[in-house]
């Protein structure tokens, strides 16, 4: 099914534009192929889709007409993960609680601990909630307060 999912996003983003992942979401409704947004996200990582102002791309630029795309084969950025999957943020002392969507702890986690912020001594992620770990409750408040702003912004 993932295969056949996979061929269908290719399909769609290389013949029509694209703009956002609730507008593909719906297109591959249309299709037969009913997916989370948290699913959509992790397709969309894997088939390294890219995102400009013409929409999504497949790598190399193929697809809806724009010009070729220099593709990042990084892991998506904290920020990234914190607007497709995050819903909340709370400190509580020397913690952090990050509210997810169903399934998106797991990569809002693994970016942040991608990061590398000295702030955090360690994540723990659930299907919905991440603890965020950090020293003291003013390393606690400095994470709150930045990834409220990735959140907010």
């Amino acid at each position: 099914m993932k295969y056949q999912r996979h061929n269908a996003i290719r399909e769609l983003v290389a013949q029509s534009l694209v703009s956002n992942q609730d507008e593909l979401r719906r297109r591959l409704r249309r299709k037969g192929f009913e997916v989370t947004q948290a699913t959509l996200s992790r397709d969309i990582h894997e088939l390294r889709l890219s995102k400009g102002p013409s929409g999504y791309s497949l790598p190399h630029g193929s697809g809806n007409g724009s010009a070729p795309v220099v593709v990042d084969d990084g892991p998506p950025s904290l920020a990234e993960m914190i607007e497709s999957f995050g819903l909340r943020v709370r400190q509580a002392m020397n913690q952090v609680v990050v509210g997810t969507v169903m399934g998106g702890a797991q990569p809002v986690a693994a970016a942040l601990d991608h990061e590398g912020w000295p702030e955090v001594v360690g994540t723990v992620a659930g299907d919905d909630t991440v603890l965020v770990i950090c020293p003291d409750i003013r390393r606690a408040s400095e994470v709150e307060s930045r990834l409220r702003t990735m959140l907010e912004s």
